[in-house]
């Protein structure tokens, strides 16, 4: 059913509204707990946001962020480029994807917690440990979409296909990659939150500057306003990536029905 860009828009911020509004209820009445105590776990909705003006007024947010940013930016390129390449070569080699199938399996079952201090050690603590961290929870995100995605291309489309006389080179173009690309875009829309993630558990872990250090920094001195101004801004942060890439998705699917349009 075809819906309003106002419309949706607004829905989606009187969602935010109620969220707030329940967040503020709990921590200024007494009808869940005491007062305090649930000031001290959870903050409040108003000092979180004069924290967040503060950071960016003061501008000692600035240089976390844009760390924080070519951390992610780069894990997710990188693993994205790596999903999509070994998706397709293994979606295309039946006989590669069965030897190697029970080692990726294992590989996307390691914690990727555990990795971190892997990464630290080989990569030190500057942005590289964090980025390659990044991508080992970006690539398997999106080799498994888009091995599924050439996967689920149709038999008879194929079969037509070559009786036209199509190569291989022809099919990647005209048949494999259109059929993934839905697969592909819905493991990177997923895959943004989760570069963000690695990006950041990696400057938890280790590191001098970043959104993540930040929030450590907040975390070790019982600060619940800085760390849940840290989550905001992260949450923010994934917004802004993730709209660049429904901007490069709509042109790109816009002959693909959608369940819910906006008009």
């Amino acid at each position: 059913m075809p819906i309003s860009r106002g419309k949706l828009l607004g829905l989606q911020i009187l969602v935010a509204v109620g969220v707030f509004a329940f967040w503020h209820v709990v921590t200024n009445w007494s009808v869940v707990g005491d007062v305090k105590t649930m000031r001290f776990f959870f903050s409040t909705p108003y000092d979180v946001i004069v924290r967040v003006f503060s950071m960016f007024m003061e501008g000692s947010v600035y240089r976390h962020l844009w760390i924080t940013l070519v951390e992610t930016i780069l894990a997710f390129v990188i693993g994205a480029s790596l999903g999509i390449v070994i998706g397709f070569w293994f979606a295309r080699k039946p006989l590669v994807a069965a030897v190697f199938d029970p080692y990726v399996k294992m590989m996307n079952a390691l914690p990727r917690v555990v990795l971190a201090p892997i990464f630290a050690l080989w990569f030190g603590l500057g942005i590289w440990s964090k980025v390659w961290l990044g991508v080992t929870l970006v690539f398997f995100i999106v080799f498994f979409n888009v091995y599924q995605g050439v996967r689920e291309v149709p038999q008879v489309v194929l079969a037509n296909a070559r009786m036209l006389g199509m190569n291989e080179r022809q099919l990647l173009r005209h048949v494999y990659w259109p059929a993934a690309l839905a697969w592909v875009f819905s493991s990177l829309h997923t895959s943004v939150g989760f570069a963000v993630v690695g990006a950041v558990v990696g400057e938890y872990l280790g590191s001098a500057a970043g959104l993540g250090y930040l929030i450590h920094q907040a975390e070790g001195v019982f600060d619940v306003t800085g760390v849940f101004a840290g989550m905001v801004i992260l949450m923010g942060f994934v917004m802004l990536i993730d709209g660049i890439v429904t901007l490069v998705e709509k042109p790109l699917l816009v002959w693909k029905p959608g369940e819910t349009k906006t008009v």
